[in-house]
C-alpha cells in the first residue's frame, strides 16, 4: 500500500519544484504558446536541477528515484501554471522503457541525454484506424531480406513533440515465427531516418507541444533499434503505458490546482455586496468539493506510483488507470468551477483560465478514454463480462 504521508524528501522536492515553476508561471507558458515556440528555458533549467531525470538510474545520470518523484515534478510545475507535457513522454515513457529493457548501448546513448535535457524522445502508438484498440495497430516491422535490419511501414497520429524530439519510440508489430500472429515491439526511430515523415495536425487546442501525424515508408533501421526482447513486447509496452497514465494524472492534478488557486484568490477578494463572494456557500462549497476531489485523485496517483516503483506491474496497471480517471474528472470539474467563480473574468486572458477549458479535456481523452478505463475496471477488477 502506498504511503499516505509523503516523506521529507518528497516534501522538499515539491517545495523546490514549486519555486522553480513560480519563477516562470503561466505568463511564461502563454508567451511561449503565442510565439509558437517551445519552453526551452524552463526545460533546460529543470534538467540542470536534476528534475527531468529524477526517475532514471543514477549510473546513467539520473536521480535514482521513480515515477513517484517524477509525478511530483510535473504536478508542481502544473500547479504553477507551466507544466512540461513532454515529461510524460520523454523521461516517463521512453526513459522508463529503455532503463528497464534497453541494451547497455541504448542506455548509455539515451538515458544520460534524456536526464540532462540535451535530447528528447517522442512516443508513437496511436494510429488513425486503431484508436483505443492496440490489437488493430497496423504499423509493421519485418526483417530486411537476407539481413538483420528492420523495415518499418505504417502511420501514427496525435504524436506529441515530434518536431523537437531527436527520435521517436515507435510501437510496431512483428510476425511471430511460431504462430504467424502479430505481436507488439518497440523501435527507436531517429528523426532524420529516410522514409520517416511528419505532418503537423491543426488543433483547436493551443499548447506548447504540437501534434503530428507520422508516416513510416519502409524505414530501414539497424538491428539494435529494437528495444528489449522481441518476444516480450507486450510486457515492455505496458511498462511504458502505466507511467504514462500516472503522469497524465499528475498533469491533470497540477492543472486543476492552478485553476483552483486562481479562483480562491478571486473569491477572497471579489466583493459584490458587503462581503467577499467566497463567503457565500454557493461559491465556497463547489470550490471545497473541487479541492477534495483533487486530493483524492492525488492519493490514488501516489498509490499507483508506489506500486509501479515497487515492481508490481499488475497492481500498478489497475491503480494507474483509476488515478488517471479520477484526476481527469477532478481536473475538468475544478477548472469549470474556477471559471464559473470568476464569471466573465474567467474567460479573459488576464487570468489564464479560459484556455484550460480545452486543455483539461486532454486528460479525459488521452492516453486512454475514460470509457476504456471503465471497461478495464469493470472487467479486470470487478470480474464482469468483457464488453469489447
Amino acid at each position: 500500500m502506498a504511503q499516505v504521508l509523503e516523506t521529507e524528501e518528497h516534501k522538499a522536492l515539491r517545495a523546490a519544484v514549486s519555486a522553480l515553476g513560480n519563477r516562470y508561471g503561466h505568463p511564461y507558458l502563454a508567451k511561449v504558446i503565442a510565439e509558437k515556440s517551445h519552453p526551452t528555458e524552463l526545460w533546460a533549467e529543470a534538467a540542470k536541477l536534476g528534475y527531468l531525470g529524477v526517475n532514471l538510474p543514477e549510473e546513467y545520470g539520473g536521480g535514482g528515484g521513480g515515477i513517484a518523484e517524477l509525478s511530483i515534478v510535473l504536478e508542481e510545475l502544473g500547479a504553477a501554471g507551466c507544466p512540461l507535457l513532454m515529461m510524460v513522454v520523454s523521461p516517463a515513457i521512453c526513459g522508463t522503457v529503455i532503463a528497464r529493457f534497453g541494451t547497455e548501448e541504448q542506455k548509455q546513448e539515451w538515458l544520460p541525454a534524456l536526464a540532462d535535457g540535451t535530447r528528447t524522445m517522442a512516443f508513437g502508438i496511436t494510429e488513425p484506424d486503431a484508436g483505443s484498440n492496440s490489437h488493430r495497430i497496423t504499423t509493421t516491422a519485418r526483417r530486411a531480406e537476407g539481413g538483420t535490419d528492420w523495415i518499418l511501414s505504417g502511420r501514427k497520429v496525435f504524436i506529441s513533440g515530434v518536431d523537437i524530439a531527436d527520435a521517436t519510440l515507435i510501437v510496431g508489430r512483428t510476425a511471430d515465427a511460431r504462430t504467424g500472429k502479430l505481436k507488439p515491439c518497440l523501435f527507436i526511430v531517429p528523426r532524420d531516418a529516410p522514409g520517416f515523415g511528419r505532418r503537423q495536425i491543426d488543433m483547436e487546442l493551443h499548447g506548447a507541444e504540437k501534434q503530428f501525424e507520422l508516416t513510416l515508408d519502409d524505414v530501414r533501421l539497424p538491428a539494435d533499434a529494437l528495444v528489449g526482447d522481441e518476444d516480450a513486447g507486450l510486457l515492455q509496452l505496458f511498462a511504458g503505458l502505466n507511467p504514462e497514465r500516472i503522469m497524465t494524472a499528475a498533469f491533470a492534478i497540477g492543472m486543476g490546482r492552478y485553476a483552483l488557486s486562481k479562483a480562491l484568490v478571486y473569491a477572497r477578494e471579489r466583493t459584490v455586496w458587503r462581503e467577499p463572494i467566497g463567503a457565500h456557500q454557493a461559491i465556497a462549497h463547489p470550490l471545497a468539493q473541487a479541492h477534495i476531489d483533487l486530493e483524492l485523485a492525488r492519493l490514488m496517483m501516489q498509490k499507483a506510483a508506489h506500486l509501479y516503483d515497487a515492481g508490481d506491474d499488475v497492481g500498478a496497471g489497475e491503480a494507474a488507470n483509476m488515478a488517471k480517471y479520477a484526476a481527469a474528472e477532478a481536473c475538468v470539474k475544478a477548472i469549470d468551477q474556477s471559471v464559473h467563480t470568476l464569471g466573465g473574468n474567467g474567460l479573459t486572458g488576464e487570468f489564464g483560465l479560459a484556455s484550460l477549458i480545452t486543455a483539461s479535456r486532454v486528460a479525459r481523452i488521452a492516453p486512454v478514454s475514460r470509457e476504456m478505463i471503465l471497461n478495464y475496471v469493470s472487467h479486470q477488477t470487478l470480474g464482469l463480462p468483457k464488453s469489447y
